[in-house]
């Protein structure tokens, strides 16, 4: 917009519901009114709003109306939920994470070059743990009958109450507070968690920065897909795990298995009626009287013996491994092609294999041939971003993506400020707050100044607690030409400075003066 004379239009500029625009609107926490130093009025801000005489914009249309028409009188849009800076940059980290996860299980150990094993299963390991993110743990107060005085002082005073009385009286207070709380549907209050810094393992880092995308590069994947350039273990050497085509593969060997004792043990059972037959033959030509029994007792030998196969053949049913559908589609299909002519047909086939086209089992090995032969022209290979010349967005995608920090955002959102200035838009002083708070969480004192001066500028003024909070937090940084810079800022812009704070910072000054002028004597 600032390349083409562009100004920012009003509607740009939208409001959220905690006052808050473009300018502040990504920055975390995202749905809380900014810290302004002082008691907001909002009886008086409901009032120069419009409240009293109905020329106040309403978020939702009132009760009774034409639900959600955007045209109806004092009808003003919410502006649309965006996911904060750091939710952003965090998703782009998983993003690409997962990109580098998926070639270093393509490529295999290669990837990484002469790494063991040990440090291949780690780098998927941290890719993992990256892809993952941090864990999203809910808190949730501590059940109020079970908090001591201390804390029961802790969780009013956080939320401005009295915290005067005794146990029951402090006990009953938080009670309505979190009831009051929970059906305005406000979160409720927990003692603030201190965020555990991430672990930088740096030999690890080092490892995945060696795993190349090769997102968009042509000459690349034409080797690929010729086969060249390729290392040869290709990461077979590291055992990670069986793939889905070996276990399916697994699976029909053992049903093949299983078929073959299945027939075998049939084979055996024949062989054993055979011989049991011809014996009984001799017996009836040797003794013609006992025939009937002998009979008798081979027609129950029989039926024990039918009832003996078929447990066994259920144990058997039962102990075979559950086949696939498509494993068992073959096998019919198989037991179906055994007719004379589909014999011949195979014959056939057979016969004229040598005249077809045929490639060697291994995939590289099939590549070479595809480009010995010459079934197609290597030239015709190409990629989008040939087509088109858009190669810097592939380019982008390879830079992996900056980790978040506080300071970088602060940076981000004075710049964003003091374009949205440029261009003609005016941020509120919940923007300009909000940026102040994000630079006093970092710390990052050299900002202090650039932030007050344009919140000035704009005609805005915060409270004297907050500027206190900022003077104090330099002269403890050590930053003294910083708290001394805001003060004269500050007298310049007719702001009244506390003399405590003054006195601090002369006090801190002397101070240092008199140790600089101690060190080159001793």
């Amino acid at each position: 917009m600032a390349k083409d004379n562009q100004p920012i239009p009003p509607r740009a500029m939208i409001l959220s519901k905690k006052y808050r625009t473009l300018v502040s609107s990504w920055i975390e926490p995202l749905q809380e009114e900014a810290e302004l130093g002082y008691e907001i009025d909002y009886v008086a801000r409901y009032i120069a709003e419009g409240g009293l005489t109905g020329e106040r914009k309403r978020w939702v249309p009132r009760r009774g109306k034409t639900p959600l028409d955007p045209d109806a009188a004092g009808f003003i849009y919410s502006n649309p939920m965006e996911a904060s800076f750091k939710q952003r940059c965090l998703e782009d980290m998983k993003v690409y994470h997962r990109k580098l996860l998926r070639a270093l299980r393509n490529e295999g150990p290669a990837a990484l070059g002469h790494v063991s094993e040990s440090d291949y299963f780690r780098v998927q390991e941290r890719l993992r743990k990256i892809i993952k993110g941090p864990e999203q743990n809910v808190l949730k107060p501590k059940a109020a009958s079970k908090m001591v005085v201390s804390e029961l002082k802790e969780e009013l005073e956080a939320q401005g109450l009295p915290t005067d009385g005794t146990r029951n009286v402090l006990y009953q207070r938080v009670q309505k507070a979190r009831r009051i709380n929970r059906s305005r549907g406000r979160p409720l209050w927990v003692p603030p968690v201190e965020e555990e810094e991430e672990e930088v393992d740096e030999e690890l880092d080092e490892l995945i920065s060696r795993i190349k995308l090769h997102e968009g590069d042509t000459e690349f994947w034409k080797r690929r897909f010729l086969g060249e350039g390729l290392n040869g273990d290709n990461g077979n050497s590291v055992n990670t795990g069986k793939s889905d085509i070996e276990i399916v593969l697994d699976e029909v060997d053992a049903v093949e298995d299983t078929i073959n004792e299945l027939e075998d043990d049939e084979a055996d059972a024949d062989d054993e009626a055979d011989a049991d037959a011809d014996a009984d033959d001799e017996d009836d030509e040797e003794d013609e009287e006992e025939e009937e029994e002998v009979e008798g007792a081979d027609a129950v030998e029989q039926t024990e013996g039918q009832d003996a196969d078929r447990v066994k053949e259920k144990r058997v049913e039962a102990k075979k491994p559950l086949q696939m559908i498509g494993v068992q589609l073959l096998k019919d299909s198989d037991l179906t092609t055994t007719s004379k002519k589909s014999r011949r047909r195979a014959s056939r086939f057979a016969d004229d294999d040598d005249d077809d086209d045929w490639f060697p089992e291994d995939v590289y090995e099939a590549f070479k041939e595809l480009r010995n032969r010459k079934v197609f022209d290597v030239d015709d290979m190409y990629t989008i971003a040939d087509v088109w010349g858009w190669t810097w967005e592939k380019e982008l995608k390879k830079i992996p993506p900056r980790r978040w920090s506080q300071e970088w955002e602060v940076e981000l959102a004075i710049k964003i400020m003091l374009k949205v200035i440029e261009l003609g838009g005016t941020p509120t002083i919940g923007d300009c707050a909000m940026i102040l708070r994000a630079a006093i969480k970092a710390p990052m004192p050299s900002a202090f100044l650039t932030i007050l001066q344009t919140t000035h500028s704009l005609g805005y003024v915060f409270g004297g607690p907050l500027y206190d909070e900022i003077i104090c937090l330099c002269v403890d940084l050590g930053e003294l030409d910083a708290a001394i810079a805001i003060v004269a800022d500050l007298e310049t812009t007719g702001i009244t400075v506390p003399d405590e704070t003054l006195d601090r910072v002369i006090s801190a000054r002397q101070n240092e003066n008199s140790s600089n002028n101690d060190s080159p004597s001793s």
